[in-house]
């Protein structure tokens, strides 16, 4: 078959870590082979907090699939058009936001997934299948195999809900949106508070009993990333673009200043 497979989901079906890199200033294709050099197996193509249009999304998520990159888009919203539109030119996957309930799941993955799992309508030939016209009952099959569709746990019904939201059928991972989960709970930035890391328990013990993926971001300190991923954490948002480049810049300009005379 000419699909491409989803390499995020293999690792995530395989046991193993699956590391995203956060896309939220760069403009260019670039950023895929960027992205790919540097160890990543996913681009969180950021629609929802950046001003990245559609097409410059799509062209990104096409550019991903040549070099063996995930392209997954976090949309910003439950509008289907917000996800399918993607979906049907390059993204392999979408995030959706603000999670909270079993039925805002069910609503999510019935237009995320074709027939007989949804209601997302067939839209021709993409990127995923190479632009390869094969007969539609094998289109939406191998689309519906290689698509990841997650959902963002950002507040504390959402952590009430995580498991009604696990078992509904079409939902591959469970993502903590960790800085809006904190911020829900009155304790901004307390990535480390005993009602986070009860979050993070219950989330992980709710994909692994219905067999999804739990996921995490907004935390990227070394210590909490190692309790985390220990706990069980397999999808991974690494951090974003414009922090690791602040990062470097700043080490960088701070090391020529102690060179002045």
């Amino acid at each position: 078959m000419s699909i491409i497979v989803n390499h995020t989901k293999q690792l995530l079906q395989a046991g193993k870590l699956a590391l995203g890199l956060g896309v939220r200033s760069s403009r260019t294709v670039e950023i895929a082979q960027v992205a790919k050099t540097c160890g990543f197996d996913w681009l969180f193509i950021d629609c929802e907090h950046s001003a990245l249009d559609l097409d410059t999304a799509a062209q990104m998520a096409s550019a991903s699939l040549a070099v063996g990159i995930t392209p997954i888009v976090r949309v910003p919203g439950f509008e289907h058009h917000h996800s399918t539109r993607l979906l049907d030119n390059g993204a392999q996957g979408v995030v959706l936001p603000h999670v909270d309930t079993a039925q805002q799941a069910q609503h999510i993955a019935s237009f995320t997934r074709f027939p007989p799992f949804g209601h997302r309508s067939v839209g021709g030939v993409m990127p995923q299948l190479r632009f390869a016209s094969l007969p539609v009952a094998d289109t939406i099959r191998l689309c519906n195999e290689e698509t990841l569709v997650v959902a963002m746990v950002e507040t504390p019904l959402a952590v009430e809900n995580c498991e009604a939201m696990a078992a509904v059928p079409g939902i591959d991972v469970l993502l903590i949106g960790t800085n809006d989960l904190c911020a829900e709970l009155g304790i901004p930035g307390k990535f480390d508070d005993p009602r986070v890391v009860t979050a993070y328990t219950r989330v992980i013990a709710a994909c692994r009993k219905h067999g999804k993926f739990p996921g995490m971001g907004g935390v990227y300190t070394p210590e909490l990333l190692q309790k985390y991923i220990g706990m069980g954490m397999q999808f991974i948002l690494s951090g974003a673009d414009l922090s690791f480049m602040m990062a470097a810049a700043r080490e960088r300009a701070g090391f020529l200043r102690g060179l002045e005379k």
